[in-house]
Order: structure tokens, then sequence, then C-alpha cells
């Protein structure tokens, strides 16, 4: 069983997934200014879970263009949805072996990011988890932007898709 703190990423991501049910290439194409659009939301969440979960701490960097198309400071792009979506899973899938075998001690263990900040893996899980649910807010509001009617509500079933377990 996973720690709690991974499952909390898990079911974030779930709820994300469902913010982007239904949003077409052409919706995920469209920039509301200064917002970026959702293929750049969905690319810059790959990117971030690349960089925290494989480039970091393993050396590995499947995706290598996310870091110029979607990093953070990075000019705006409008990247196509279906590209980031593979990209997004590609890197979810690979970062999951890795989180799956993260115990607390290793969620609490000091790591130095050059040049940026001496963290823990697990203060960047929540930086992560915090980050999708802001980019959740923004995909809502593009959405409505958008037109789209019939949104989903959040948050989803917590309790019985995610409820509280202690470690």
């Amino acid at each position: 069983m996973a720690h709690p703190l991974i499952d909390q990423l898990r079911f974030t991501r779930s709820e994300w997934l469902r913010a982007l049910d239904g949003v077409s290439a052409q919706d995920a194409l469209h920039r509301f200014e200064p917002m970026n659009s959702i293929g750049w939301t969905v690319g810059h969440l790959a990117w971030q879970e690349q960089r925290y979960w494989l480039t970091i701490p393993q050396g590995q960097t499947p995706v290598p263009e996310l870091n110029t198309l979607v990093g953070y400071g990075r000019p705006a792009t409008t990247p196509p949805l279906a590209d980031m979506l593979t990209a997004w899973r590609t890197i979810t899938n690979m970062a999951d072996t890795y989180l799956d075998q993260m115990t607390s001690a290793d969620l609490a263990n000091p790591i130095e990011i050059r040049g940026w900040i001496t963290t823990t893996p697990g203060s960047l899980m929540l930086r992560v988890v915090y980050h999708y649910w802001y980019h959740i807010g923004e995909i809502m509001a593009i959405r409505q932007q958008l037109g789209h009617a019939n949104l989903p509500e959040f948050v989803g079933n917590i309790d019985e898709e995610m409820p509280y377990r202690p470690e």
C-alpha cells in the first residue's frame, strides 16, 4: 500500500482528469490572457512531476522538451492537448513506480535542489498536490469562459475514494 500522501496525489490527479473530461482539442488551445491554455496546463503539471520525481531524484527526463515548452517562467505556448496528455501519462506512470516505494522516512529526508531550495520530498509532494488544485480551478474558469455547461463540482467523492487514513 502506498503512503497516504502518495494516495492523495493520485486522488488529486483523478480530480484533475475529471476537470479535463470533455475538453476538445480546439478548446484546449484557447488562451484567456493572462491565463495559459489548458494544453499548456497539462504539459506544465507533467513537467513538474517529471522534475520532482524523475529528473531530480533519478536523473531521468523522458520528455525533455517540456522544459522549454511549458516549464516555469518560459514564454506562453499553446501545445496540443493530446500531446501533453501523452507526456503526462508517460511521466506519471514512470513516477508512480518511484513514488510507490516512498516511506515516511524517505518523504522527510532533506534534499537540496540545485540553486533553488533545501526541502523534502514530502514538501515537494504537497507542492505538487496544491499545484494541481490551483490549476483545476483555472481549468474550470477557462471552461466557464468557453461556455461549457454541467461542469463537475469539486471535490468529488472523497469520502469513498480517498478518505482520511493515518499512516
